[in-house]
C-alpha cells in the first residue's frame, strides 16, 4: 500500500495574523499546501490527510481541500481542546486556550490512517526531493517496522529574515537521530544566528541540522504516541501553553529503546508562512520556481 501524507494544519497563526494554511500564494490561487500536496502525489504517496480546527472547514474547503480532493485522495479531521480528553480531564484544562501541539494533531488522525505516514506542517515549504525520499522509505517499510525516519535541514537554510524561528536541533551519528533539542527562538543578530535557550545566548554556526518537522513513521510508532501523550496529560492539563510536541515523542522513543530514526538530508532553501512579510516571499520563490519550470503554472488539472 502507498504510504499517508499527514498534514498538520489546525494552527492558530498568531504570528502571522491570520488563517496562513489556506492563504493564496499560487498564480491561480493555490495555497502553499497545494505544493506539497503535489509533490506527495509524484512522489509515491497515495493518499493526504488534513488535521484541521472545525472553525475553518467552510473557507479550508473553499480555498484548498476540494481542489485537492479532486485531483488526490484526501480526507480531513478535526483537532479541538476536546479531542481525546475526558470530561475529568476537560475540568482540569478548563484554563487552556492553546492547541494541545503535534503529538496531540497526529493522535486526532490515528483512525485515517493506515499506512506508513510522514507528517509536515502546513506552512512550511519542503521541496521535492524530501518527498521522494521518504515516499520510497515508507513504500519499502515492512509491517510493524520500528525503524522511522526524517529529513533534516541545514539551519541557515531554513531562517526567517522577518523574525525567530522555532527549530529542533538534531544530533545526528552514524546516520540516524540521537536526540533533538528545541530551540524555540532562533534568530539573526549581529550578523550571526543567535539561539534563546534556557535563559541564555547560544551563537550557532548556521551549519546545524534541524528538524522541520518532517518525519516519517511505522504505524508501531501510535502507540509510543499514545503513551507520551498519556504522560504528558499527567503532567500538563493545567499548563496554559505547554505542547505537547512530535520531536520531543520521536526522540523519546529512541531514549527508550523502542524505536529508531534514519536520518535524511535535504540541502532545500525553505521558506515559509510564519509572519505577514513571509507572504510575499513565498508568492516569489514560487513563482520563481514555475518559470523555471519546476511546477506548472496552473498546478492541478482541475
Amino acid at each position: 500500500m502507498k504510504p499517508t501524507l499527514l498534514v498538520l494544519a489546525a494552527g492558530m497563526g498568531s504570528r502571522y495574523g491570520g488563517v496562513k494554511q489556506i492563504d493564496s500564494v499560487g498564480l491561480h490561487g493555490e495555497c502553499l499546501l497545494d505544493y506539497s500536496a503535489f509533490d506527495a502525489a509524484r512522489s509515491g504517496f497515495g493518499k493526504v490527510v488534513f488535521v484541521i480546527r472545525k472553525d475553518i472547514e467552510k473557507d479550508f474547503r473553499e480555498r484548498l481541500f476540494d481542489r485537492i480532493a479532486r485531483n488526490f485522495d484526501a480526507e480531513y479531521v478535526f483537532q479541538g481542546l476536546d479531542s481525546l480528553l475526558t470530561a475529568d480531564e476537560l475540568a482540569k484544562a478548563a484554563q487552556r486556550t492553546k492547541p494541545w501541539g503535534t503529538i496531540h494533531a497526529v493522535l486526532c488522525a490515528e483512525e485515517k490512517i493506515q499506512t506508513p505516514f510522514a507528517v509536515i506542517n502546513s506552512d512550511d515549504y519542503y521541496g521535492r526531493e524530501a518527498f521522494k525520499t521518504l515516499g520510497d522509505y515508507l513504500s519499502a517499510m515492512p509491517e510493524g517496522s520500528t525503524e522511522h525516519a526524517m529529513v533534516g535541514y541545514v539551519l541557515g537554510n531554513t531562517m526567517s529574515k522577518s523574525g525567530s524561528v522555532s527549530r529542533g536541533v538534531a544530533e545526528v551519528a552514524d546516520g540516524y537521530l540521537k536526540s533533538i533539542t528545541e530551540n524555540t527562538k532562533i534568530s539573526y543578530k549581529d550578523g550571526g544566528i543567535v539561539s534563546e535557550l534556557n535563559g541564555k545566548e547560544i551563537q550557532m554556526t548556521g551549519k546545524e541540522w534541524v528538524s522541520m518537522n518532517l518525519f516519517a513513521f511505522g504505524t508501531s510508532a501510535f502507540a509510543e504516541f499514545h503513551a507520551y501523550w498519556d504522560n504528558f496529560k499527567k503532567t500538563s492539563l493545567g499548563e496554559p501553553k505547554t505542547e505537547a510536541l512530535l520531536p520531543v515523542a520521536a526522540s523519546d522513543i529512541i531514549r527508550a529503546g523502542k524505536g529508531s530514526i534514519k536520518f535524511f538530508t535535504s540541502s532545500e532553501k525553505w521558506f515559509g508562512m510564519t509572519y505577514p512579510e513571509d507572504r510575499e516571499i513565498v508568492k516569489a520563490e514560487l513563482a520563481a520556481k514555475i518559470a523555471s519550470g519546476y511546477y506548472p503554472e496552473k498546478l492541478w488539472e482541475k
